[in-house]
C-alpha cells in the first residue's frame, strides 16, 4: 500500500470556518483518486508519494491561473504536476505536485448545483489528483475516461454524479 503524505496549507480561513473537517475531506479525496486512478498505462509504481494542497481564495487562484495558464479569471481548481517526463528518474517519496482550490468559486458552484460544499470540494480534489497522475480532458476520449473515473470514485464515496443532467 502506498504511503501518501498530504501537506495542506489553509490560506483562506473560510475553508476551516465552513468545513471544520476540510483536511480530512482533502486527504480522503487524494487517497481515493490514487487508489482508483493509479492503474493501467498511467500507473506509477511507487510506495511513497507526496501531494501538496493549498486551500486558497479566488484572488490567489486568479493570479496563478493568469500567470500559468494565461486565463485572466479565477477557476475552481488548479493542479501543477511535478512529474512531466516519462523518462524522469523517480525517487521516493515521489513529489506528485500541487493542487490549489479556490473557496469562493467552489462554494458558488456547489450552491448553483445544489450540492454540499464538502462533496464539491471532494470532487475537485479528486479531479486535481487525477491530473497529477496523468489524466487529462483535452481530447474527447480522454475527457470521457477521466469523467468516468471521477463518477466511479464519487459513487464509492456516496457522492452523486456531477455530470448527470
Amino acid at each position: 500500500m502506498t504511503k501518501i503524505s498530504v501537506p495542506i496549507q489553509v490560506r483562506f480561513k473560510k475553508w476551516t470556518e465552513e468545513l471544520p473537517q476540510v483536511r480530512n475531506i482533502v486527504r480522503k479525496a487524494i487517497k481515493q483518486a490514487w487508489t482508483y486512478g493509479n492503474v493501467g498505462e498511467l500507473e506509477i509504481p511507487v510506495d511513497d508519494i507526496e501531494v501538496s494542497v493549498l486551500l486558497a481564495d479566488d484572488e490567489d487562484v486568479h493570479i496563478l491561473n493568469k500567470e500559468y495558464r494565461g486565463v485572466d479569471r479565477p477557476t475552481n481548481v488548479l493542479s501543477f504536476a511535478a512529474l512531466d517526463d516519462e523518462e524522469e528518474i523517480i525517487e521516493e517519496p515521489v513529489l506528485m505536485g500541487d493542487i490549489i482550490v479556490a473557496f469562493e468559486t467552489c462554494k458558488r458552484e456547489a450552491e448553483e448545483q445544489n450540492i454540499k460544499l464538502e462533496d464539491h470540494l471532494f470532487h475537485l480534489v479528486v479531479h486535481g489528483m487525477l491530473h497529477l497522475i496523468g489524466y487529462d480532458h483535452i481530447e474527447d476520449d480522454e475527457a470521457e475516461e477521466m469523467e468516468s473515473l471521477e463518477i466511479e470514485i464519487l459513487a464509492k464515496n456516496n457522492i452523486a454524479n456531477p455530470y448527470a443532467d
